[in-house]
């Protein structure tokens, strides 16, 4: 298995000559066998392997329909309005189309509040066009601007429209990864481009369907980010899409839960207004398609969250924002529904026991809570797959009782001979390289066979360090 974590070959034991005269024999190896072409050939590889993907991949979710009346948003009339008051602070002038794209509310409901507003002489209308009210130029008055920093005050977020939090709940129930279908086939095909030993994949697949937590143990350097990885890639290109809003409401407060940088979207940004005032994805619908979806709401793929040695406690509360007064999701709410991986377990600045206390209750009842700044407390899903992956024996770092609530214990050992040489040779490979079989039988004899145990990194490194010798010897 390759890790692409960067783990250290360890020479301590080797001499400085013995070393140089690896590397000469690996440089030195000139297999007269033609390396494979990278072009057309690859071209229509990477064409089968994406129609194989869309033939394995799961059916999106079904996602929350757009709200076509104030109750069926959530929200309150006041609460609606505030908000565009806050994005005509911000943005100035804006037309009725706009303010609704803004919210990602239907202007049918947009329109109740702007109708509000204009009676309370906050806004006023400037311009308008004969297609009605969606068309008008709206703009603060004083009153309105008066109006808008005390919203400020009260709390700065200026976004979508909020979820209700019960509305969160009910979808991520709806697509917990315990409730995906994974299969061998689909699962050979994302672990297609690693080579593993055999029967992995038929440890990891009843893994994956549980959707509980994984402990991946091992000494280090063979692969066991990579195969956390692979699991998270399975899930992301072949477990179907899912939602995750911009924001939701709760008791009172504003959390921002959608990010960019961990969310890969599926769905378009550009919306436009039907004839009935609702909000329509541009490039994905068309108008008069129904039910049409919560433009509240993201399409994206199953996420995958890495997180190393810099995890702490309180990257897994709410983060608050005193000057802005709302909150931002912690990391495992963010990875709802996809995986949440914390690499390099038992190194992290918090104690092994101090996080997997944090998280029993968590782990047993697939509910967390998280604490508001006013010291309300709610419950959150705890829809996602847990894998610690760790390089230390895992009864060292948490005793029996929580091992008993970690469901799947899989060891990645050191590779065999066999193993090995595939991996060489794919590296040899990706890396246009001709290989010998010389240099593995080399390192056996000088290495492996003396004590030294072999790692599934060891190829990837060797051939790293190679390259630049010989580029720098011009050989």
């Amino acid at each position: 298995m390759i890790d692409r974590s960067s783990s250290e070959l360890q020479t301590e034991n080797s001499s400085a000559e013995e070393v140089s005269g690896e590397l000469e024999l690996q440089a030195a190896a000139a297999d007269p066998s033609p390396v494979p072409p990278v072009g057309e050939a690859a071209t229509r590889r990477s064409a089968a392997a994406t129609s194989r993907a869309r033939a394995l991949r799961l059916p999106t979710v079904a996602g929350p329909e757009s709200p076509t009346t104030l109750e069926a948003t959530g929200l309150s009339l006041l609460y609606i309005a505030e908000l565009v008051l806050k994005h005509l602070y911000v943005q100035g002038n804006l037309i009725g189309v706009e303010i609704a794209r803004n919210i990602r509310l239907p202007f049918q409901i947009v329109q109740e509040s702007l109708r509000w507003l204009k009676d309370e002489k906050c806004i006023e209308v400037s311009s308008g066009d004969v297609i009605g009210p969606a068309s008008y130029n709206f703009h603060l008055s004083e009153m309105g601007r008066h109006r808008a920093r005390e919203a400020f005050e009260q709390c700065r977020y200026v976004g979508p429209a909020p979820i209700p939090l019960e509305d969160y709940v009910e979808q991520c129930r709806r697509q917990a990864v315990a409730g995906i279908t994974c299969s061998a086939e689909a699962l050979q095909e994302a672990f297609g481009e690693l080579i593993i030993r055999d029967g992995l994949l038929d440890e990891l697949g009843p893994a994956i369907c549980s959707g509980k937590s994984i402990f991946i143990y091992g000494p280090p350097g063979n692969g066991k980010t990579m195969i956390a990885k692979g699991m998270g890639n399975f899930l992301n290109i072949y477990g179907g899409d899912i939602y995750v809003p911009y924001a939701i409401a709760a008791e009172g407060a504003v959390i921002t839960v959608y990010d960019p940088t961990v969310h890969q979207t599926t769905d378009s940004d550009d919306l436009i207004i039907d004839a009935e005032g609702f909000l329509i994805p541009g490039l994905n619908r068309r108008a008069g398609d129904h039910p049409l979806p919560d433009s509240r709401w993201r399409r994206i793929r199953r996420p995958v969250v890495v997180t190393g040695g810099e995890l702490t406690l309180e990257m897994l509360d709410l983060r608050y924002n005193s000057s802005s007064n709302f909150y931002t999701a912690p990391l495992h709410i963010k990875a709802n529904g996809g995986v949440f991986l914390i690499d390099d377990f038992g190194r992290q600045i918090v104690s092994p026991r101090d996080l997997l206390n944090r998280w029993i209750l968590p782990l047993e009842e697939n509910i967390d809570y998280l604490s508001l700044a006013t010291g309300k407390k709610f419950s959150v899903p705890f829809e996602q797959l847990i894998i610690f992956s760790t390089n230390l024996d895992p009864r060292e770092l948490v005793d029996e009782a929580f091992l008993r609530r970690i469901r799947h214990k899989i060891q990645i050992g050191s590779p065999n001979r066999e193993l090995y040489t595939e991996i060489f040779q794919l590296c040899c490979r990706q890396r246009q390289v001709p290989f010998n079989p010389d240099v593995v039988d080399y390192l056996y004899s000088t290495f492996y066979d003396c004590g030294k145990p072999a790692r599934s990194s060891d190829p990837r490194d060797l051939l790293e360090i190679t390259k630049p010798i010989c580029r720098f010897r011009s050989e």
